[in-house]
């Protein structure tokens, strides 16, 4: 197959849906020779936050000199994102090739009487087996969905993560915060370290199930922690103290700066930080530089990104976050509070879309004031909830005064939102990934077209 060729295959795939357990993608990588064992990996899980931990702990590794793989998902604009080598996507051609060596894989299995792989089965196989011919050293995996039974979950990591717990996705992970978070908890293996900025409940699932793994834990807020410094968000410049006892020959201190910004990125960046310092305790080239050149140069698309810049003569301030649910809405209204405060009286313009079965009602109630203006799109996903929907429950929930647009089609959605800031007023790109990342690509590619 070629590139669009397995595109298309792809997407006959997504017939089977999301699909739970461990049975077929056990089966595929083993027709495939077992990939992901020719190499190291880290495990990350986590409600919020899994992206950019684990591109902040492929970034540190890569910087130590170790030939780093990276698998995330969803993808903001290419299949070809998830799936990178010391900080490259992979070619189409590449791609191509893992992706028809994978179906070969599955048409066994189909042979065999098997049931078909889904589609985040393949991709996950093909990424295993990507990277194990690619000779990496180290692979940081980012779960798909909830840990246990996620297709990722047949690795045995050198190291698992898990950056929080909140409640989503419950009606595939045990209906309750409590399932969730067994749900996440299912990645720790057998003395395999853990590293977690889970709290309450959830951690204390963690703890249980760490101590009957024997797994040693690293809590943060307990066993780690991390401070503002100074900040500069204008210039995405971000000081950051973090402390550990675990840091012997550092004085217990730490300090080092991102810019990547979100005052999520404060625990995140915490939970990379340790995380490498436990990979550090077994290889020593982890060293305490590649972690702080690492942290100040590592880009995460999407996530509280300034992309800022001059339209029809003025600086239109723009930032794109993929905050999809409550509590990551939680976070981007701290961000935006903390550091892009703003007039009352004016309040900022929204272009928002949401996923159906997101908790939209939460979503809007913490996001949104009735100051604010927002011009709901539809994201690019089957699931995506109606402009009118999203309104209603803004309108609802918020104030029926809200100053409300309706517009499906993104382009013009964004031309809209663009025409009501005209330079005056900061515009924030958020609600859905699938949203934010065409956003982007228009922002990126058609700057000249997109002023209103």
């Amino acid at each position: 197959m070629n590139y669009s060729e397995s595109l298309q295959w792809l997407d006959e795939l997504n017939t089977f849906g999301m699909k739970l357990g461990l049975e077929r993608i056990r089966r595929l990588v083993e027709i495939l020779g077992h990939p992901e064992r020719r190499y190291k990996t880290i495990h990350v899980t986590g409600t919020n936050g899994k992206g950019s931990v684990s591109a902040m702990l492929a970034a540190v590794l890569h910087e130590a000199g170790i030939k780093t793989a990276l698998y995330t998902s969803p993808h903001l604009v290419s299949y070809t994102e998830r799936m990178r080598i010391d900080g490259k996507d992979i070619s189409e051609a590449d791609f191509a090739r893992a992706m028809t060596k994978t179906r070969a894989a599955t048409e066994q299995m189909i042979g065999e009487g098997e049931e078909s792989p889904t589609q985040f089965e393949v991709l996950t196989a093909a990424a295993f087996l990507y990277f194990a011919e690619q000779n990496v050293e180290y692979a940081v995996i980012e779960v798909g969905l909830g840990g246990l039974l996620d297709s990722t979950n047949v690795i045995t990591p050198v190291l698992s993560v898990i950056t929080n717990v909140t409640l989503e996705h419950a009606d595939k992970c045990g209906g309750t915060l409590e399932g969730v978070a067994h749900h996440k908890a299912g990645i720790i293996k057998d003395g395999v370290p853990v590293v977690t900025a889970a709290k309450e409940m959830p951690l204390g699932v963690i703890k249980e199930t760490a101590q009957e793994k024997r797994a040693n834990l690293y809590v943060m807020g307990e066993d780690f922690s991390a401070t503002w410094g100074n900040l500069d968000a204008a210039h995405d410049s971000y000081e950051v103290r973090f402390s550990s006892e675990i840091l012997r020959d550092e004085a217990h201190g730490f300090d080092y700066t991102m810019d990547i910004g979100g005052t999520y990125q404060l625990a995140n960046s915490a939970v990379a930080v340790m995380s490498a310092l436990v990979v550090r305790e077994s290889d020593k080239r982890v060293s305490m530089e590649a972690i702080r050149h690492a942290l100040a140069g590592v880009k995460w698309p999407g996530r509280f990104e300034n992309m800022s810049r001059e339209i029809d003569g003025k600086m239109q301030i723009i930032r794109v976050d993929g905050s999809h649910n409550p509590a990551g809405v939680e976070e981007l209204r701290k961000s935006l509070d903390k550091f892009m405060p703003d007039d009352e009286q004016r309040g900022r313009v929204f272009l928002m879309g949401i996923l159906a079965d997101k908790d939209i009602d939460s979503m809007v109630k913490i996001l949104l004031r009735p100051c604010d203006e927002i011009v709901v799109t539809v994201p690019d996903s089957p699931r995506a909830s109606t402009p009118e929907a999203v309104i209603e429950k803004a309108h609802r929930h918020v104030s029926p005064k809200l100053l409300a647009h309706a517009e499906r089609d993104n382009a013009r959605a964004l031309r809209l939102a663009l025409s009501i800031v005209g330079g005056e007023r900061p515009l924030i790109i958020c609600g859905s990934l699938y949203l934010i990342g065409h956003i982007r690509e228009m922002i990126l590619k058609n700057e000249r077209s997109i002023a209103p």
